[in-house]
């Protein structure tokens, strides 16, 4: 075991403040890395409140981490040391279920380990996450970063970037189809740049007509004010595929009348129950699909960072000193940064 700093909640109150812990033994098939940057998910805030009740105190959050490996188990080979690499949001599952077989760990027969608030399969240890001077991760449950990809900016891509990424991809946009992007956050300006990538044309919904320019300089092709009646009419039966990327409770009933005769609407945003009641006549009167998807697999999760490295694609970031985490905190309720804050580990050595 090995003593670690990070910064920790403590209650649902408390926020975070420094905190000190043990990371295990490094085994046979682990990589250790020490953590340069940690990206700031909405989901750390729901863990370090306690949002969705099933937070074990304390709590480390930070599930999109880049660090440089410092040294390798007897069995891994994959990864040496020096290697710039990044783990995402989860650091194990059973590896024996159909899922994790076809590489979709994320959806474990048994539930995947996440990167923090879990408990590890071996030990039982509890995970902590990326807010932290290091980390030990199986070698399956590691990523190599692309040289051509700046370190800082590719820390989102473990968790907004891939969420975003795998159901563009499962679903097969491309070249011919039109995709609508609800929601403008660290997730909706990476849905726009892959679906972009991918050969669609991209409209952004959005609530604010202060958003419109810069929903363009993202990428988008169009942009809807979602609470103008007059233009959500005019999209009726316009898109193949909608990427809803909204966290909060909102109605799906306008957004579902927008979809083609066989187009699908894909959650990734909100892990709520859905509110107010989704109209089955707008799933069966044009045989819409409503869906869902989850992160993605580890070969996907290589995947979306060399497709980022092939197409100069990276999360627009506001760099934080840790000290100030609360703070962000804070400002990303308000809708408060564009579009990801991404943690300088450096700043814990002086926290």
């Amino acid at each position: 075991m090995s003593d670690v700093k990070g910064y920790a909640a403590t209650s649902e109150l408390s926020g975070l403040a420094p905190f000190s812990f043990q990371r295990r033994t490094p085994r046979a098939d682990d990589v250790s890395i020490e953590i340069l940057y940690c990206g700031v998910c909405h989901t750390d805030i729901h863990f370090a409140e306690n949002d969705w009740g099933r937070t074990n105190y304390p709590v480390v959050p930070g599930h999109e981490i880049i660090g440089r490996v410092t040294a390798v188990g007897n069995d891994v080979n994959q990864f040496t040391v020096g290697e710039l690499v990044g783990v995402g949001c989860m650091v194990d599952s059973c590896r024996s279920c159909p899922s994790c077989e076809q590489g979709l760990e994320q959806y474990c027969r048994e539930g995947m380990t996440p990167t923090y608030n879990g408990e590890d399969r071996i030990d039982r240890l509890r995970t902590y996450g990326g807010y932290s001077e290091r980390i030990v991760v199986s070698e399956r449950f590691v990523v190599r970063v692309p040289d051509k990809l700046d370190p800082a900016a590719a820390a989102p891509i473990l968790c907004a970037g891939i969420t975003t990424y795998s159901p563009l991809k499962h679903f097969g946009v491309g070249k011919g189809h039109k995709v609508g992007v609800l929601g403008m956050g660290g997730l909706g300006h990476m849905g726009v740049k892959f679906a972009r990538a991918l050969g669609a044309e991209v409209t952004i919904f959005t609530r604010s007509e202060a958003k419109v320019a810069e929903a363009k300089k993202q990428g988008a092709d169009h942009v809807i004010i979602s609470t103008d009646p007059e233009q959500m009419a005019a999209a009726t039966e316009s898109f193949d595929f909608l990427l809803d990327t909204i966290p909060v409770h909102h109605d799906l009933n306008p957004y579902l009348s927008t979809l083609k005769v066989n187009g699908t609407h894909i959650l990734v945003g909100m892990i709520e129950p859905i509110e107010p009641t989704v109209h089955s006549r707008n799933l069966i009167g044009k045989r819409r699909i409503l869906t869902g998807s989850l992160i993605g697999g580890m070969p996907e999760t290589q995947e979306v960072l060399d497709f980022c490295a092939e197409h100069d694609i990276s999360c627009d970031i506001e760099m934080l000193d840790i000290h100030n985490i609360n703070e962000a905190y804070e400002r990303m309720k308000k809708g408060d940064v564009k579009y990801r804050f991404v943690i300088d580990m450096k700043s814990l050595k002086d926290a």
